[in-house]
Protein backbone atom coordinates (compact mmCIF):
# COMPACT_ATOMS: atom_id res chain seq x y z
CA UNK A 1 0.00 0.00 0.00
CA UNK A 2 1.23 3.49 -0.81
CA UNK A 3 2.03 5.85 2.07
CA UNK A 4 0.85 9.37 1.29
CA UNK A 5 2.23 11.10 4.36
CA UNK A 6 3.85 14.45 3.48
CA UNK A 7 7.57 14.91 4.24
CA UNK A 8 8.36 16.70 7.47
CA UNK A 9 11.88 17.82 6.67
CA UNK A 10 12.36 21.49 7.69
CA UNK A 11 12.84 24.09 5.02
CA UNK A 12 10.97 22.24 2.30
CA UNK A 13 9.67 25.58 1.02
CA UNK A 14 6.81 26.53 -1.28
CA UNK A 15 8.33 25.07 -4.44
CA UNK A 16 9.21 21.86 -2.66
CA UNK A 17 5.67 21.51 -1.43
CA UNK A 18 4.35 22.08 -4.96
CA UNK A 19 6.68 19.42 -6.33
CA UNK A 20 5.57 17.00 -3.64
CA UNK A 21 1.92 17.71 -4.44
CA UNK A 22 2.58 16.92 -8.12
CA UNK A 23 4.25 13.64 -7.26
CA UNK A 24 1.43 12.76 -4.90
CA UNK A 25 -1.14 13.41 -7.67
CA UNK A 26 0.74 11.16 -10.11
CA UNK A 27 1.10 8.40 -7.53
CA UNK A 28 -2.59 8.57 -6.65
CA UNK A 29 -3.58 8.34 -10.33
CA UNK A 30 -1.31 5.34 -10.78
CA UNK A 31 -2.70 3.58 -7.73
CA UNK A 32 -6.27 4.04 -8.95
CA UNK A 33 -5.35 2.27 -12.20
CA UNK A 34 -4.15 -0.72 -10.21
CA UNK A 35 -7.41 -1.16 -8.31
CA UNK A 36 -9.41 -4.32 -9.19
CA UNK A 37 -11.90 -3.68 -11.92
CA UNK A 38 -10.16 -0.49 -13.05
CA UNK A 39 -8.11 -1.25 -16.20
CA UNK A 40 -5.27 1.17 -16.84
CA UNK A 41 -6.32 1.47 -20.50
CA UNK A 42 -10.01 1.43 -21.40
CA UNK A 43 -10.73 -1.61 -23.54
CA UNK A 44 -13.76 -2.41 -25.60
CA UNK A 45 -15.26 -5.74 -24.63
CA UNK A 46 -15.05 -8.38 -27.38
CA UNK A 47 -18.37 -9.09 -29.07
CA UNK A 48 -19.99 -12.09 -27.41
CA UNK A 49 -17.61 -14.92 -26.68
CA UNK A 50 -16.01 -15.39 -30.10
CA UNK A 51 -12.83 -17.43 -30.12
CA UNK A 52 -10.00 -15.43 -31.71
CA UNK A 53 -7.19 -17.99 -31.53
CA UNK A 54 -8.02 -20.07 -34.62
CA UNK A 55 -7.96 -18.16 -37.91
CA UNK A 56 -9.01 -20.18 -40.98
CA UNK A 57 -6.38 -21.82 -43.15
CA UNK A 58 -6.42 -20.43 -46.72
CA UNK A 59 -6.76 -22.69 -49.74
CA UNK A 60 -3.47 -23.26 -51.53
CA UNK A 61 -3.98 -23.55 -55.32
CA UNK A 62 -0.52 -25.10 -55.60
CA UNK A 63 -1.73 -28.15 -53.67
CA UNK A 64 -3.41 -29.58 -56.75
CA UNK A 65 -6.53 -30.35 -54.68
CA UNK A 66 -10.03 -29.37 -55.67
CA UNK A 67 -11.34 -26.37 -53.75
CA UNK A 68 -13.60 -28.50 -51.54
CA UNK A 69 -11.42 -31.59 -51.25
CA UNK A 70 -10.32 -32.85 -47.84
CA UNK A 71 -6.79 -31.78 -47.00
CA UNK A 72 -4.00 -32.61 -44.60
CA UNK A 73 -4.18 -30.95 -41.19
CA UNK A 74 -1.50 -28.24 -40.87
CA UNK A 75 0.63 -28.60 -37.72
CA UNK A 76 -0.08 -24.99 -36.71
CA UNK A 77 -3.89 -25.11 -37.14
CA UNK A 78 -5.96 -24.75 -33.99
CA UNK A 79 -9.48 -25.89 -33.28
CA UNK A 80 -11.79 -22.84 -33.13
CA UNK A 81 -13.96 -24.54 -30.52
CA UNK A 82 -11.41 -25.63 -27.91
CA UNK A 83 -8.07 -24.17 -29.06
CA UNK A 84 -6.30 -27.53 -29.32
CA UNK A 85 -4.02 -28.56 -32.21
CA UNK A 86 -5.83 -31.20 -34.34
CA UNK A 87 -2.55 -32.33 -35.93
CA UNK A 88 -1.59 -33.85 -32.57
CA UNK A 89 -4.57 -36.23 -32.67
CA UNK A 90 -5.05 -37.03 -36.35
CA UNK A 91 -7.11 -40.12 -35.59
CA UNK A 92 -9.86 -37.79 -34.31
CA UNK A 93 -9.41 -34.77 -36.60
CA UNK A 94 -12.23 -33.16 -38.56
CA UNK A 95 -12.54 -30.16 -40.88
CA UNK A 96 -14.92 -27.87 -42.75
CA UNK A 97 -14.19 -26.03 -45.99
CA UNK A 98 -15.99 -22.88 -47.08
CA UNK A 99 -17.39 -22.90 -50.58
CA UNK A 100 -16.51 -19.36 -51.65
CA UNK A 101 -12.72 -19.44 -51.22
CA UNK A 102 -11.74 -22.86 -49.90
CA UNK A 103 -10.77 -21.61 -46.45
CA UNK A 104 -10.70 -24.46 -43.92
CA UNK A 105 -11.24 -24.79 -40.20
CA UNK A 106 -9.80 -27.84 -38.47
CA UNK A 107 -11.15 -29.55 -35.35
CA UNK A 108 -9.66 -31.81 -32.73
CA UNK A 109 -12.64 -34.22 -32.93
CA UNK A 110 -16.08 -34.82 -34.47
CA UNK A 111 -17.60 -33.50 -31.24
CA UNK A 112 -15.94 -30.11 -31.72
CA UNK A 113 -17.04 -30.14 -35.37
CA UNK A 114 -20.68 -30.62 -34.36
CA UNK A 115 -20.46 -27.90 -31.70
CA UNK A 116 -19.10 -25.59 -34.39
CA UNK A 117 -21.86 -26.45 -36.85
CA UNK A 118 -24.50 -25.55 -34.26
CA UNK A 119 -23.36 -21.90 -34.28
CA UNK A 120 -20.76 -21.17 -36.95
CA UNK A 121 -20.88 -17.39 -36.48
CA UNK A 122 -19.91 -17.79 -32.83
CA UNK A 123 -16.57 -19.34 -33.73
CA UNK A 124 -15.91 -17.81 -37.16
CA UNK A 125 -16.96 -14.19 -37.21
CA UNK A 126 -18.85 -13.21 -40.35
CA UNK A 127 -19.50 -16.82 -41.41
CA UNK A 128 -22.56 -19.04 -41.29
CA UNK A 129 -23.33 -22.71 -41.85
CA UNK A 130 -24.80 -22.11 -45.30
CA UNK A 131 -21.35 -21.05 -46.54
CA UNK A 132 -19.77 -24.42 -45.73
CA UNK A 133 -19.17 -26.42 -48.89
CA UNK A 134 -17.83 -29.64 -47.32
CA UNK A 135 -17.33 -31.24 -43.91
CA UNK A 136 -15.03 -34.18 -43.18
CA UNK A 137 -14.28 -36.48 -40.24
CA UNK A 138 -11.65 -39.17 -39.80
CA UNK A 139 -12.75 -42.79 -40.18
CA UNK A 140 -11.71 -44.45 -36.92
CA UNK A 141 -11.16 -47.74 -38.74
CA UNK A 142 -8.97 -46.65 -41.66
CA UNK A 143 -7.79 -43.16 -40.78
CA UNK A 144 -9.19 -41.83 -44.07
CA UNK A 145 -11.08 -38.56 -44.26
CA UNK A 146 -14.76 -39.14 -45.07
CA UNK A 147 -17.79 -36.90 -45.54
CA UNK A 148 -19.24 -35.97 -42.17
CA UNK A 149 -22.83 -36.14 -43.44
CA UNK A 150 -22.58 -39.79 -44.48
CA UNK A 151 -20.49 -41.08 -41.56
CA UNK A 152 -21.87 -43.23 -38.74
CA UNK A 153 -20.96 -42.11 -35.21
CA UNK A 154 -20.73 -44.01 -31.94
CA UNK A 155 -21.93 -42.18 -28.85
CA UNK A 156 -21.35 -43.39 -25.31
CA UNK A 157 -18.35 -45.70 -25.83
CA UNK A 158 -15.35 -45.84 -23.51
CA UNK A 159 -13.15 -44.21 -26.17
CA UNK A 160 -11.71 -40.92 -24.93
CA UNK A 161 -11.08 -38.13 -27.41
CA UNK A 162 -8.30 -35.54 -27.30
CA UNK A 163 -9.99 -33.68 -24.45
CA UNK A 164 -10.08 -36.91 -22.44
CA UNK A 165 -13.85 -37.04 -22.46
CA UNK A 166 -16.50 -39.06 -24.21
CA UNK A 167 -16.52 -38.42 -27.92
CA UNK A 168 -18.07 -39.33 -31.26
CA UNK A 169 -15.72 -41.65 -33.19
CA UNK A 170 -16.76 -41.74 -36.84
CA UNK A 171 -16.96 -44.63 -39.29
CA UNK A 172 -17.48 -44.93 -43.03
CA UNK A 173 -20.22 -47.54 -42.63
CA UNK A 174 -22.56 -49.04 -40.07
CA UNK A 175 -20.68 -52.36 -40.00
CA UNK A 176 -17.48 -50.70 -38.82
CA UNK A 177 -19.34 -48.62 -36.28
CA UNK A 178 -21.20 -51.64 -34.91
CA UNK A 179 -18.01 -53.68 -34.60
CA UNK A 180 -16.48 -50.83 -32.60
CA UNK A 181 -19.59 -50.50 -30.39
CA UNK A 182 -19.58 -54.24 -29.70
CA UNK A 183 -16.07 -53.91 -28.25
CA UNK A 184 -16.18 -50.46 -26.68
CA UNK A 185 -19.86 -49.86 -26.00
CA UNK A 186 -22.10 -47.07 -27.23
CA UNK A 187 -24.93 -46.52 -29.66
CA UNK A 188 -24.84 -45.77 -33.38
CA UNK A 189 -25.99 -42.34 -34.57
CA UNK A 190 -26.33 -40.74 -37.96
CA UNK A 191 -25.32 -37.16 -38.68
CA UNK A 192 -28.86 -35.78 -38.38
CA UNK A 193 -29.41 -37.48 -35.01
CA UNK A 194 -26.69 -35.47 -33.26
CA UNK A 195 -28.59 -32.48 -31.93
CA UNK A 196 -27.94 -29.51 -29.63
CA UNK A 197 -29.27 -31.30 -26.54
CA UNK A 198 -26.84 -34.19 -26.96
CA UNK A 199 -23.93 -31.85 -27.66
CA UNK A 200 -24.61 -29.79 -24.55
CA UNK A 201 -24.51 -32.93 -22.46
CA UNK A 202 -21.26 -34.09 -24.06
CA UNK A 203 -19.43 -30.74 -24.13
CA UNK A 204 -16.39 -31.14 -21.86
CA UNK A 205 -15.13 -27.56 -22.00
CA UNK A 206 -16.68 -26.58 -18.67
CA UNK A 207 -18.08 -23.11 -17.94
CA UNK A 208 -15.71 -21.33 -20.34
CA UNK A 209 -17.01 -20.86 -23.85
CA UNK A 210 -15.07 -19.40 -26.77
Amino acid sequence: MLNFCSPSAPGLGRFGRLAWASLLTLALAGSLQLLPGRPSVPAEAPPGDVCLVAPPTPYDPRSGLDLLAARAVPPHARCPVCGMFPARSLEWAAQVIFADNGEAQFFDSPLSLFIYLQDVARFSRGRNAAEIGASYVTDASSGALIRAETAIYVQGSDALGPMRAGNLPAFADAAGAQAFADKRGGALLRFEQIDAKLLTRMDARGPHRH
